[in-house]
């Protein structure tokens, strides 16, 4: 059976239900995937059901242990010199931040002797920040493999992404945009664009509980760039028309407060529910129980959300902002609405068209959950990143 060393920063957290779902698709396939982390996160920080069995798992690299590791480096000490002179070669990278990569080398042996135990000899890092240094440095101390997937924009994920891409076997982009952007920096990569997935058989819609006020619904970590605000504005102005409808929002975090001050600014605590964080099984029960999904992100580093694969796999129509990969995604009109970044009006329109029209919502409803299983299932997903991996 192969044996794939798998490395989430920081797992399991909130927003990482999606790893969880390709690490068991990769097993499904007959792959034995070793879990490893940066650094624990706080006991609260994941909601989800698979929370204790993934921190149990998981192999945590720092702290690292202190002789295990220093007994490593110290036997190879022209693989540590290696080492050194990429960590000073980082030209893009201050002084701090080239020592804190120097910092990593012990959790680096740390890392090789966790896949040495393990039979892995291959790495996928679901990371292009630090986390990335941290394979390169495998790499030079003991000739381990990496792979590298790219979620975001490069410039929120520190410097140096030349440095990082030139060993990597390949490096996974989750869009085509981002793709472009790893082509520019390292020309001669080999760049597969391999989606994040969905468990389409459980992520399916349920019957029609017939509501007679629409209900829409977000998921999200509540982020200024998630741009609730602008369904907020576009919400009133749909209600002042003479619709009806509500808005569950599901996630929590900075700009919670700002929100809710926004909602009663507008007049619409009424129609508005908070959620709070919500585990798996109760974001599919919110999906279930709603007939429209939004997410009216704007700026930068949107990639391709995993929240509105899972509300297409449901069939719900899903209003979304033309931000990262949302245009592979979601062909406008037809599985799903698109509007230009914080464009009231544009929400408005596209709001005003599902409230008004049940059996519109329903055919971009149907051909959503198509396209979800056929472009973002999980397994299929999981095979990709197989292929390219080639164990």
């Amino acid at each position: 059976m192969p044996v794939l060393a798998y490395l989430v920063p920081e797992f399991p957290n909130q927003t990482h239900a999606f790893f969880w779902r390709e690490v068991q698709a990769l097993e499904a396939e007959g792959v034995s995937v070793v879990m490893l982390s940066t650094r624990r996160p706080a006991p609260d920080a994941c909601p989800h059901a698979f929370a204790a069995e993934a921190r149990k798992r998981t192999r945590y690299l720092f702290p690292p242990p202190l002789t295990a590791p220093a007994r490593f480096l110290a036997a190879r000490p022209a693989r540590v010199a290696a080492a050194l002179r990429y960590v000073t070669g980082l030209a893009d990278s201050g002084w701090k931040d080239r020592l804190r990569v120097a910092t990593m080398l012990p959790s680096a042996a740390d890392l090789c002797l966790a896949m040495r135990k393990a039979g892995a000899r291959h790495l996928h890092v679901h990371s292009c920040a630090n986390a990335a240094h941290l394979a390169v440095l495998a790499h030079i101390l003991d000739d381990v493999t990496y792979s590298l997937t790219l979620h975001g924009n490069l410039d929120v994920y520190g410097h140096d992404h030349a440095a990082k891409f030139a060993r990597a076997r390949f490096v996974q982009a989750v869009t085509r945009p981002l793709r472009d952007e790893i082509l520019a920096v390292s020309p001669k990569a080999r760049v597969p664009v391999i989606t994040m997935g969905v468990d389409t058989a459980r992520f399916r819609p349920a019957s029609d509980a017939g509501r007679a006020v629409p209900q829409f619904v977000s998921i999200a970590r509540l982020n200024m760039t998630k741009g609730h605000v602008f369904f907020l504005r576009a919400m009133r102005q749909v209600l002042d028309q003479g619709q009806k409808l509500t808005y569950a929002i599901a996630g929590d975090g900075p700009a919670r407060a700002m929100i809710q001050t926004e909602v009663a600014a507008l007049g619409l605590e009424a129609e508005v529910r908070f959620l709070g964080a919500i585990s798996q099984d109760e974001v599919l029960q919110v999906l279930q129980g709603a007939d429209g999904f939004v997410l009216t992100s704007f700026g930068h580093g949107e990639a391709a959300p995993v929240a509105v694969m899972e509300a297409m796999a449901v069939g719900l129509p899903v209003i979304c902002s033309e931000i990262g990969g949302t245009a592979d995604m979601i062909t406008d009109g037809v599985d799903g609405l698109l509007v230009a970044q914080q464009d009231v009006s544009a929400i408005g329109d596209a709001l005003r068209k599902l409230v008004e029209n049940p059996a519109l919502r329903r055919h971009i409803g149907e051909a959503a959950r198509t396209r979800a299983v056929a472009q973002f299932d999980a397994r299929a997903t999981a095979r990709q990143l197989l292929g390219s991996l080639d164990l």
